[in-house]
C-alpha cells in the first residue's frame, strides 16, 4: 500500500506545510530532567502515550520505526491505516512521524518528537499537515480540524501524566 500524499518524511521540516493542506503544531511541556526525557521518549516511541489515550493501536512492531506499519482506531470504529515514515532517537530528541495510507479519514503526516532543552526542559511537539480524505472529513469540515488540536493537545496532557506530572485533561 503506497502513502496518500506526496511529501513523504517532510514533517521533519520544521513549519512546512504542502500546498492545499492544513498545518497543526501543538507544543505541550511535559516536564523537567532526563528521567522525564526518558519516560516520555520511550512512551512516544512505543505506542505507550497513544494507548493511554484510549486509542486502539494495531502495528507491526512494538517500537515505532520506519516502514512499521500502524492501524489507529477512534472511538472504536474509525480505521486510520498509517505508516512510519521517519524516526529519531538522540541524546536531546526522540519521536517518530506516520504517513497516511488508503483508507484514513485525512490524508498526510502527523509526528510526535519530544524534546529537552538546554534548561532541562521537556516537550512535546505534535506537528501535522492534513487534508479531507473521506466525505465524513470533508462534511465535518473546521470541526475535523478542531479535533485533531484536540487530539494533539490530550496527548501532551497524557504524556505528561505518564511521566508524573499533572492530571491527564
Amino acid at each position: 500500500m503506497s502513502f496518500t500524499y506526496d511529501d513523504v518524511g517532510a514533517t521533519r521540516r520544521s513549519g512546512f506545510c504542502p500546498p492545499g493542506f492544513h498545518p497543526l503544531h501543538v507544543r505541550t511541556r511535559i516536564g523537567e530532567g532526563h528521567d522525564v526525557f526518558r519516560k516520555a521518549s520511550e512512551a512516544v516511541l512505543t505506542w505507550e502515550m497513544h494507548r493511554a489515550m484510549g486509542v486502539g493501536i494495531d502495528a507491526t512492531a512494538d517500537r515505532a520505526a520506519p516502514d512499521v506499519d500502524v492501524t489507529v482506531t477512534l472511538a472504536g470504529v474509525i480505521k486510520a491505516p498509517c505508516r512510519v515514515v521517519w524516526t529519531v532517537e538522540e541524546h536531546r530528541r526522540a519521536g517518530w512521524a506516520y504517513g497516511t495510507l488508503a483508507g484514513h479519514p485525512e490524508c498526510g503526516e502527523e509526528s510526535f518528537v519530544v524534546d529537552r532543552t538546554g534548561d532541562g526542559t521537556v516537550w512535546l511537539t505534535v506537528s501535522a499537515f492534513s487534508r479531507a480524505a473521506k466525505w465524513y472529513s470533508r462534511a465535518a469540515g473546521p470541526a475535523t480540524r478542531g479535533l485533531q488540536h484536540a487530539y494533539a493537545r490530550k496527548c501532551g496532557a497524557v504524556l505528561r501524566k505518564l511521566c508524573g506530572g499533572e492530571d491527564a485533561g
